[in-house]
């Protein structure tokens, strides 16, 4: 994880936001929120600590990291109160986006964990997460698609990216700890059969992730 100073603003209500740099073939970059630097130097696969930020419209301009010329991408985002969000910057470099994500619903299964996907990988097609025996888990998310979260029995799964529809597994994903009544993303990453090598990341959502803020 990358450790960032937290945005300093008044005391406004304010909403939490982290950034995550899932675009394969982009350098590290600098970020600026209105053109006040709030992420610098963030690499490929990295993202922050959710970042409290004053309720608002933001112009999020992305930067090669040490220069502030022309932009790389320059995108608004609403910033509500209360709102915990995870913006993505998302696909190749040519086209980046940036994809704004509401982490967790306010549904909660007590003694459950939380989980859901999100498919970032730009060259990977559809895609089925399945357990090894077969077992489906979500089926058919497309590149940029989110599924809902589901609520599973919380110990340590080994998750299976396949082609839609096939036995085909692009990526085995062990270890994914799961721990009981809070809520997970696990986002895939990279290219498939290309560098950087297609890879996933679990990341621990919303406000049981906030207790150093």
């Amino acid at each position: 994880m990358y450790n960032n100073t937290k945005y300093t603003g008044n005391d406004m209500p304010t909403g939490y936001v982290r950034v995550i740099h899932t675009v394969p073939d982009a350098p590290n970059v600098d970020i600026y929120a209105n053109d006040k630097l709030i992420i610098n130097n963030l690499a490929y696969g990295d993202y922050t600590d959710y970042l409290s930020i004053p309720e608002g419209r933001y112009k999020i301009s992305l930067y090669v990291a040490g220069t502030k010329n022309s932009p790389v991408l320059a995108n608004m985002l609403t910033v509500n109160k209360n709102s915990i969000l995870t913006v993505a910057a998302v696909g190749n470099l040519s086209d980046i986006g940036l994809l704004a994500i509401a982490d967790t619903n306010g549904i909660r299964k007590p003694g459950k964990a939380m989980i859901r996907f999100l498919h970032l990988s730009p060259n990977a097609p559809a895609v089925d997460i399945t357990l090894p025996d077969g077992t489906v888990v979500f089926s058919n998310i497309a590149f940029k698609h989110i599924t809902n979260y589901t609520d599973v029995i919380p110990m340590n799964y080994t998750l299976q990216v396949r082609a839609a529809g096939t036995s085909n597994v692009v990526l085995t994903v062990p270890d994914v700890n799961l721990t009981a009544d809070k809520y997970y993303t696990v986002y895939a990453i990279g290219l498939l059969g290309e560098k950087p090598e297609l890879d996933a990341l679990l990341l621990l959502d919303g406000e049981n992730n906030m207790n150093d803020m």
